[in-house]
This record gives C-alpha cells, structure tokens and sequence, in this order.
C-alpha cells in the first residue's frame, strides 16, 4: 500500500512510534522505537537478540503507532522484512542521519549520536556491527489515524 503524501508528511515529522507485535499466545509485544522514512521506505532499527525479532522471524505482521503532537497519531498495519548482513552498518547510517536530522543541538558534522554520545561514522558502523543491529523494513497494509 502506497501511503499519501499526508501521511508519508507526518511520518517524515515524527520519529517516535509504539510497535507492536504478536507472542505465539496473541498477546501484545509493545515497545517504543525510532523510525523514519529513507529513500521511500520505512524503517526501524533492532538487534538479533531483541524479542520482538525473534517474534518477528515467527509472525512479520506488525502494528506501528506513530506519534505526533497533541492529539495527532497514525497508525500503520505492515508487514515487516528483517534486513541484516553486511549492508546493515551503512544502512544504520543513512536511519540514524534521518532521524537525527532535526536533533537540536545536531550532532558534530560527520558524527551520529548514540546513546547521547556522538560517535564518528566509523565508529558508528563499528557499534552496528558490534551490537549485531538490523533494520526493520515495514510495509504498510492498512493506515489510519487522525494526522491533522
């Protein structure tokens, strides 16, 4: 599903989501991630490890509720892809500098905050590689929400 030019506009302003995904008994798995839209697609970062990964691999469908100001929300029912391998370092670079865009202050220029540490660009991909991350890939089903 193609989102509209309001909603991809929404997106492209807020950054904090709620996803959610399924344990094998239904109940929800929520936690709060960082999204943004690169190149036309949505993506999140994760790890390997991270439980929603591992129900993931198990059910791809997922429910994003992305945050905006006030009383404003848009929800995305998606189905995701789990990319990983040795592309996932650079990728992380091109989320994370999407998503930092607006930081104020921004980071140093050639630098990436993480975890409130600006890192080089190298040593950004090193922690990537380190912390075995992987991008969420999500491609929207369903959309709605109430985006002003």
């Amino acid at each position: 599903m193609m989102l509209s030019d309001a909603q991809r506009e929404f997106i492209e302003k807020n950054h904090s989501a709620a996803m959610i995904v399924s344990r094998a008994n239904g109940a929800a798995h929520a936690v709060r991630v960082g999204i943004a839209m690169v190149d036309g697609k949505l993506w999140s970062s994760g790890t390997q490890e991270r439980l929603r990964t591992r129900l993931l691999r198990r059910d791809p469908r997922c429910t994003l509720l992305v945050f905006g100001t006030g009383p404003w929300f848009l929800t995305l029912e998606t189905a995701v892809t789990i990319l990983e391998g040795p592309d996932v370092p650079e990728l992380s670079v091109r989320l994370f500098q999407v998503m930092q865009a607006d930081l104020q202050p921004p980071p140093p220029a050639g630098h990436i905050a993480w975890f409130g540490v600006p890192l080089t660009l190298d040593a950004f991909r090193q922690a990537m590689i380190d912390e075995r991350r992987i991008i969420y890939e999500f491609e929207a089903q369903r959309v709605y929400g109430l985006i002003g």
